[in-house]
């Protein structure tokens, strides 16, 4: 198969959690026999911080991305484009005009993205582009996906959550000099939950270590003296931070949390590393992790310190339950088979 991706950002990680995604992707992708090509637009923010500057290729603007790779699009057996691409409702009309193969639209903040559309905002995706794209692969599964068909008119709407890629994360052997730890850019919808579920417990227990990791915090932020801040980790060095940490903060935006079933790939990833997640809760999370045995929920701060607690054993397996059930469901080669088998098919009706 020939595909060629169109996305936010593959060669930068800095502020999202795309890049490791789509990186995991490809690179699963390109394993089994595929030729993948991805296109990503030259913006300053990520041209000063790749951390993969070699996973894709830049075009400058659309009159760039036209002339140097329309013959691409045109000939690739499928057409991929994500949330956020920049100008993505033009770069959409322009896609599906010129390909000739399969076309899918991968949504990784689905729930974001219905909200936008909700509102009449159109940033990368406007209500007529949905139905005219082959396939709509959401980040969300649940109800979600009968409103993508019902209300804006998806011809196939098909779960495709966030993967790890296991070839970057695994169990680390270092010392666990950290408590508890978070990775996540900052985002206000999220900033209560980190106050109530990390900053909280920090000041309640002096003595225990925190970390957040991170970019976008605001100046002025109250932070615990036990609390350590990292701005910007690129992916290399996730694996390592979370074997620091005895256990890992898993904080969902208010939009996923709304819609339900839309795990997160740092919740992967965490997972991946066997470091026990202790997670907030959203309607669908036991449908990916069971509770009080692969992941643990909790609600306030003493929920939290509570947990800190618990015997190394029963921390050690967690976490361990944890590593196994996503290697067995949620890696880059399941999502790789999974976009195949839609391709196939409707390749099958096509013809």
């Amino acid at each position: 198969m020939r595909a060629v991706v169109l996305g936010l950002s593959i060669t930068s990680s800095w502020g999202n959690g795309h890049a490791t995604n789509y990186r995991g992707l490809v690179r699963a992708l390109r394993e089994r026999g595929h030729e993948v090509l991805f296109l990503e637009r030259d913006v300053p923010w990520y041209a000063a911080q790749r951390d993969a500057p070699a996973a894709g290729e830049l075009y400058r603007s659309l009159d760039n991305l036209r002339e140097r790779f329309g013959e691409a699009v045109r000939e690739a057996d499928l057409v991929l484009q994500g949330s956020y691409v920049p100008d993505g409702v033009t770069v959409a009309e322009w896609l599906l005009e010129t390909a000739r193969g399969v076309t899918a639209f991968y949504d990784i903040d689905t729930p974001v993205t219905l909200a936008k559309l909700g509102s009449g905002d159109e940033e990368y995706l406007s209500p007529e582009l949905v139905p005219r794209f082959d396939l709509y692969l959401s980040f969300t599964g649940g109800p979600t996906l009968e409103r993508l068909r019902r209300d804006w008119g998806a011809r196939r709407a098909e779960p495709f959550y966030c993967l790890v890629d296991p070839a970057a994360y695994s169990p680390r052997d270092a010392e666990r000099i950290l408590d508890l730890g978070h990775l996540g850019t900052y985002s206000a919808d999220r900033q209560p939950a980190l106050e109530r579920l990390l900053l909280e417990p920090a000041r309640r227990l002096p003595s225990s270590r925190f970390a957040v990791a991170g970019p976008q915090y605001p100046d002025g932020l109250d932070w615990p003296a036990n609390v350590r801040r990292v701005e910007h980790l690129p992916p290399r060095e996730h694996p390592a931070f979370y074997a620091s940490q005895r256990f890992t903060l898993n904080i969902t935006r208010s939009d996923m949390v709304s819609a339900g079933w839309s795990p997160s790939v740092r919740l992967f990833e965490a997972a991946a590393c066997g470091v026990p997640v202790i997670s907030d809760w959203w309607n669908g999370l036991d449908a990916f992790f069971e509770p009080g045995r692969e992941i643990l929920v909790a609600e306030s701060p003493e929920d939290v310190i509570a947990y800190l607690e618990l015997p190394e054993h029963d921390r050690r397996a967690i976490g361990e339950r944890a590593r196994r059930r996503v290697f067995a469901a949620h890696t880059a080669a399941h999502r790789a088979e999974e976009l195949e088998r839609h391709v196939a098919q409707l390749t099958t009706v096509a013809t």
